[in-house]
């Protein structure tokens, strides 16, 4: 009887304690306030919620952990999707803009067409280069053993006209010009570069074209 004594005196709250005595006489009789009752099952109900609501609120934090995650995933996709769209939007814009200025009438028939729009044989001379440049790049890769993720990436991002003016020995400018050139010569594709925004790069279409 002494040890149900002490365990109900454990739940009465400390200032109650004092005043529920515990006798060591095993035929006590004890008496409890309606108080003192009401603290023990309030308390004893209070540990019991307290108990079972746990596991629930642990697995709540999980799934709220895990939907942060996935949002933010779902972001940062969204983000990728926006950014090729834009890009596609650039070589769109990029290829409709280069075929006007290669397709664009004299605006006389009796006016014959400016003497820049001839190409000359240092202008066709240097296309062929250019041709010969990017397929000699791919042979030294090949020829090394390089692994196929390089060659690919030759392939998908060419050069960019800066690399080409560097190896030719030319300006950047006069790059941009051969490259509108180029836009009507079924070995070259102009385009943006891939990773690089606001750059142009020059690739071919048909790398076995050469013969290289």
């Amino acid at each position: 009887m002494i040890e149900v004594a002490e365990a109900i005196k454990s739940f009465l709250p400390e200032g109650q304690q004092a005043d529920f005595p515990v006798s060591s006489s095993e035929e006590s009789v004890f008496v409890l306030t309606a108080l003192q009752l009401q603290a023990i099952i309030t308390q004893a109900v209070e540990r019991g919620v307290v108990q079972a609501i746990q596991p629930l609120q642990d697995e709540v934090m999980q799934l709220r952990a895990t939907v942060d995650r996935q949002a933010e995933k779902i972001a940062a996709l969204e983000a990728t999707l926006d950014t090729h769209a834009d890009n596609s939007l650039i070589q769109l814009r990029l290829i409709n803009s280069l075929r006007e200025e290669v397709h664009q009438a004299p605006v006389s028939a009796a006016t014959p067409a400016p003497a820049a729009r001839e190409t000359t044989q240092k202008t066709q001379d240097h296309i062929t280069e250019i041709a010969h440049i990017l397929g000699a790049k791919e042979k030294r890769l090949i020829e090394g053993q390089a692994a196929r993720p390089y060659v690919d990436k030759l392939r998908k991002e060419g050069m960019t006209f800066s690399q080409l003016a560097n190896v030719l020995g030319l300006t950047v400018d006069r790059i941009r010009q051969l490259s509108r050139i180029a836009a009507t010569d079924q070995r070259f594709n102009i385009t943006w570069h891939p990773r690089k925004k606001n750059t142009k790069i020059i690739k071919l279409r048909r790398w076995d074209a050469l013969g290289l």
